[in-house]
């Protein structure tokens, strides 16, 4: 997945399923040249949060792949889905089997008895589609659990989630804005109507600023017409930004002549709100991504310019580690 709206699908999931599991984004799966979207472990001490998280809180009640698609797939797509999931729970078996091994033992001696094997989960594979992707869901017999969610036979552990006929509800909205069309659309009307302090436009709004999706192109669809909306969205943030700023520049500025206060209230303003959202932002993707942070790392983003939290910003699917995404330029 690699333009903005993929990259928006996989963090947007990502920062709302911190709410209340350990999601990781890009696994790699060691026995392919592949990797999951997301991958999402539920932690039963924020099952509250998760109760709260509408349909995907639903969806990440256990261990699960989420393989988000901007357009429909096919059967090839989903197969490779699949094999993912199938290699990934092999790997977790594999894992399990060495850490309950005896020192010196080799995990991939024999493969053990029944009663001698660790109990792994099976993880659930959640692939969620704009539209409604027929030869799927008749390939694997899928039976609608509820409006737009259908699931395969049990041993598959397989949900197939079409965004296009989800319910226009709260419970919805945060996957509804991994949609296209007249689904995002009324995602943001439905967004922008939400409280500001709800979980949903504190995930969601710095992500849709971050990845500005479409705000270069030439309105000649109806794809275009979403980015129009983006556009629209984009634009009040900034100004909210440089409000704020001008308030401010007139404050600090007033002794000093009205006109340089508010000018300078408006760059200080719009630069200091660009930074904080950026800040904020880097410091809930690592967090997700690497755990408790050390002070002097924080320490380190604090001090941080808006190029530097950009250029860190970018590096965070990407890297295995934390020196990988703060290394200097070489």
């Amino acid at each position: 997945m690699h333009n903005g709206a993929d990259q928006f699908a996989k963090n947007i999931l990502r920062e709302a399923l911190s709410r209340s599991s350990s999601p990781e984004t890009e696994v790699e799966v060691l026995a392919a040249t592949q990797k999951i979207d997301v991958y999402s472990v539920p932690d039963p001490a924020r099952d509250a949060e998760r109760a709260g998280m509408g349909l995907l809180g639903e969806l990440s009640a256990e261990p699960s792949l989420f393989e988000p698609f901007h357009r429909t797939p096919g059967l090839r797509q989903v197969r490779s889905c699949l094999r993912k999931q199938l290699t990934w729970y092999h790997e977790l078996e594999r894992r399990a089997r060495a850490q309950a091994s005896p020192v010196g033992a080799s995990s991939n001696d024999a493969e053990p008895d029944a009663s001698t094997q660790p109990a792994v989960a099976f993880p659930t594979l959640v692939v969620i589609s704009s539209g409604r992707p027929e030869g799927v869901l008749a390939a694997y017999e899928c039976r609608k659990a509820k409006p737009g969610v259908s699931h395969a036979a049990p041993g598959l552990a397989l949900r197939i989630v079409v965004l296009s006929e989800l319910p226009r509800t709260q419970e919805t909205l945060l996957l509804r804005l991994l949609g296209s069309g007249r689904v995002l659309r009324e995602a943001l009307a439905d967004l922008a109507a939400m409280p500001e302090d709800s979980w949903e436009r504190s995930v969601a709004t710095p992500l849709l600023v971050h990845f500005q999706l479409g705000l270069d192109e030439q309105a000649t669809s109806e794809e275009d017409d979403v980015s129009a909306e983006i556009r629209a969205w984009f634009e009040d943030y900034q100004q909210k930004l440089r409000n704020e700023g001008r308030d401010e520049g007139l404050k600090e500025g007033r002794d000093e002549g009205l006109k340089e206060g508010r000018d300078e209230g408006l760059k200080e303003g719009r630069d200091e709100g660009l930074k904080e959202g950026g800040r904020n932002l880097l410091l809930r993707q690592l967090r997700a991504r690497f755990g408790e942070l050390p002070a002097a790392v924080v320490a380190r983003i604090d001090a941080a310019d808006l190029a530097e939290l950009e250029r860190w910003g970018e590096r965070v699917l990407g890297a295995r580690t934390l020196d990988e995404v703060l290394r200097a330029p070489s």
